[in-house]
């Protein structure tokens, strides 16, 4: 059984024991347990339930495995050719892990 859910604005598709990185949830903390109700799609084998638009009386439940993960370094930069013009500028997103436990329907 997998299911399609919305957390903070993206949509992922979740099974149970499978793990996500989401958007940084600021008041998360290590082994808490997560509860979301934006499911939008569920599917069981043959049995698929579109939501209008989310699937009512389901959600899916969640761990917090690590609260604040940050990702590769992303560099930004610019140049402007003889001008003595160059900036350079780094990025890190934040990213909380998820591990899926259960979807209930």
């Amino acid at each position: 059984m997998y299911g399609i859910v919305e957390i903070q604005g993206q949509q992922f598709k979740v099974e149970s024991g499978k793990k996500v990185y989401v958007y940084h949830i600021k008041d998360a903390k290590e082994g808490d347990t997560l509860e979301f109700d934006q499911v939008l799609l569920l599917a069981d084998g043959e049995n698929t339930t579109v939501g209008t638009p989310t699937v009512e009386g389901a959600k899916v439940v969640c761990e917090v495995v690590k609260p604040l993960v940050k990702s590769d370094k992303v560099l930004v930069f610019k140049k402007k050719r003889r001008k003595g013009y160059r900036r350079r500028q780094g990025h890190r997103q934040h990213f909380t892990q998820l591990a899926i436990k259960e979807i209930v329907a």
